[in-house]
């Protein structure tokens, strides 16, 4: 029994969901190989090698997968797909791009974002928003998984896998790389933050947002947003926290305005400490809130910054 991790990547380092899948793909038993298709990457397989439990790493490399093109990459998997039992990639944009295709040509049934493993072919996933878990049995040879890395701690350092040149196959031609437009901003990475910090509804408007900026200036952390306040045009998209947003877990995610719709508390009810502030005490926010302000947030916040010094 093998397991088969596809890395993420930018050709220069690997992302941080790797490592929670690696960590997932542990669970499932056997050896554990890591993916790397890209271009002028061997720092990236160089550092996969180094992720303990990892036993080889896979280095693919050729022009065509600088850009990471789902068509490309679920065709490499592909080619060596019959020696693993299981394939596992993140739930992220990546991931989700990629498996479904190697999913479908294998004619097998994919089992998306599972949170837990309870054995070699069975899997919880949440399903309804979060608002329940289902358990997954698979009896298909071959499993295709991908990884809500919420669900799972990031893989340690320290091994000293193999890396294993691997010759690729052929540019599909199916799809080109245009252009990238990549959102520059001094602030840690909504997903990988250790601590956010989130406005919703509540805060009335898009020059209102700028009264969090100090809070999140002091704590180092990131922003975010419910898609109400995203929807709203206060913010934009990429702040978006929640079902059809960002799921985060950070260590400390401060919600602010937010009432707290199912499909936001999908988003980020795994997160360690989580702390509320909303003028209505009867808030949905407050059943996932560890601490609750209730009051108006426009003077409970530059409290806080002052208490913060």
């Amino acid at each position: 029994m093998t397991t088969l991790v596809i890395a993420e990547h930018d050709n220069t380092s690997l992302k941080g969901s790797t490592l929670n899948t690696v960590t997932a793909a542990a669970k499932c038993g056997g050896d554990v190989h890591v993916l790397v298709a890209g271009h002028n990457a061997s720092a990236v397989a160089q550092a996969a090698a180094q992720i303990a439990g990892v036993s080889k790493v896979l280095h693919v490399d050729a022009a065509y997968f600088a850009e990471g093109l789902a068509e490309n990459v679920a065709e490499q998997v592909l080619t060596i797909a019959s020696g693993y039992t299981h394939i596992l990639a993140p739930a992220t944009a990546y991931g989700k791009n990629i498996l479904p295709r190697v999913a479908a040509k294998l004619d097998v049934a994919q089992i998306s974002e599972i949170t837990k493993v309870e054995s070699a072919d069975t899997f919880e996933r949440p399903i309804y928003a979060g608002n329940a878990i289902a358990t997954v049995q698979s009896t298909d040879s071959i499993k295709v998984i991908t990884v809500r890395t919420t669900g799972f701690d990031a893989a340690a350092t320290g091994g000293s896998a193999a890396v294993e040149s691997v010759a690729a196959v052929a540019d599909s031609g199916k799809s080109a790389f245009v252009s990238r437009e990549v959102a520059k901003s001094d602030r840690p990475e909504l997903t990988a933050a250790k601590v956010i910090v989130s406005g919703g509804r509540g805060m009335g408007s898009a020059e209102a947002f700028k009264v969090l900026e100090p809070l999140a200036d002091k704590l180092g952390a990131a922003m975010g947003a419910s898609r109400a306040a995203v929807d709203a045009g206060y913010v934009p998209n990429d702040w978006q926290v929640g079902q059809t947003g960002k799921i985060v877990a950070p260590t400390l995610y401060i919600a602010v305005g937010i009432s707290g719709a199912i499909q936001h508390l999908a988003g980020m009810k795994d997160s360690k400490t989580i702390v509320a502030i909303n003028k209505d005490p009867e808030a949905p926010i407050f059943s996932v809130a560890d601490y609750g302000i209730v009051g108006d947030l426009f003077e409970i916040v530059p409290q806080l910054v002052t208490e913060l010094g």
